[in-house]
């Protein structure tokens, strides 16, 4: 079978799918509560003979870890650029707690000025000891295995308090991780003061001081994740993907590429086999599902066991 023609279908089946990944944004939007993270999308530029480097925004939500009533779900947003601009477009509407890495992008999400709902920033901790981590393997660092050390504790309470309540985590770091946070402090301006900034430690450590504020915002907010990882982990298959196709042909070709890959992944966050969701869903879609009715396809709708949304 041609090849043309399999591309076509596949638009075609995206362009039929597009209400429901719209629906699916909004519906991430109305949380308290999300991740956002964004990776590289190549699409061919035939212009110019070669590939564009563009990105696919990720906004997530994944609830679980204290056991949220609302359904883990993540949306991939097409743009040419990274420039925070776009992320801040594709939250617009959206208020809360919004778990992110140090890209300066996102900065703009918490000016006075910006219009709309307020957001406030939660940083991320494995980007943190990534840091840390770098130095200690390239070079002999006691110094940054101490801080790895350290960290390593941290995430042995977050283990531990897993799929508790909001409140029962948040008791759990008051009395375990807080006391550990402020030696972290003092630490750190220790070192500070007898390493080069301009070494790669120094750089790790000045990393870590300047995003301090909200990466110890997990102690004030029992949903808040100690790591911006539940994101990171949804952007895997995009990237193994990316690695497969190697480029989408064009700018529609990408948006495709999101809307399906949203649905996909969003199927497989709520345990339900992708084909026969999307199956079920085209053949509504088809038989004329109502525009007003567009919730009841959403991949956590969809009822297996009777095999239709």
């Amino acid at each position: 079978m041609d090849r043309s023609t399999l591309a076509n279908w596949v638009g075609k089946a995206a362009f039929e799918l597009k209400p429901v990944f719209e629906c699916l944004l909004e519906n991430l939007k109305t949380s308290s509560k999300l991740l956002m993270d964004e990776t590289r999308a190549p699409v061919l530029d035939p212009g110019r003979g070669k590939t564009k480097t563009d990105y696919f925004w990720a906004l997530a939500r994944d609830d679980r870890a204290w056991g949220g009533d609302d359904p883990p779900g993540v949306a991939y947003s097409y743009a040419p650029e990274r420039s925070g601009a776009y992320g801040e477009s594709i939250v617009e509407g959206f208020g809360g707690i919004l778990q992110v890495d140090g890209y300066a992008g996102y900065n703009r999400l918490t000016k006075p000025d910006r219009q709309g709902p307020p957001i406030e920033l939660a940083y991320c901790w494995a980007h943190a000891r990534r840091k840390l981590h770098k130095v200690a393997k390239n070079s002999k660092a006691p110094i940054a295995e101490d801080g790895l050390k350290r960290i390593a504790e941290l995430y042995r309470i977050e283990a531990d308090i897993r799929g508790q309540p909001p409140e029962e985590r948040l008791a759990a770091r008051r009395q375990r991780s807080a006391p550990r946070i402020e030696a972290f402090e003092l630490w750190l301006a220790k070192h500070r003061a007898c390493v080069s900034g301009k070494s790669p430690l120094g750089e790790a450590l000045r990393y870590i001081t300047k995003f301090w504020k909200r990466l110890t915002l997990f102690l004030s907010d029992g949903r808040i994740e100690i790591d911006n990882n539940p994101v990171e982990r949804t952007i895997r298959p995009i990237a193994l993907n990316r690695k497969n196709a190697l480029f989408a042909g064009h700018d529609a070709g990408a948006q495709n590429w999101g809307i399906i890959a949203s649905l996909i992944e969003t199927s497989k966050l709520n345990n339900i086999e992708p084909q026969a969701y999307l199956t079920a869903t085209l053949r509504a879609i088809v038989d004329g599902h109502r525009q007003s009715q567009i919730e009841q396809l959403l991949p956590w709708n969809f009822d297996a066991q009777i095999n239709h949304v």
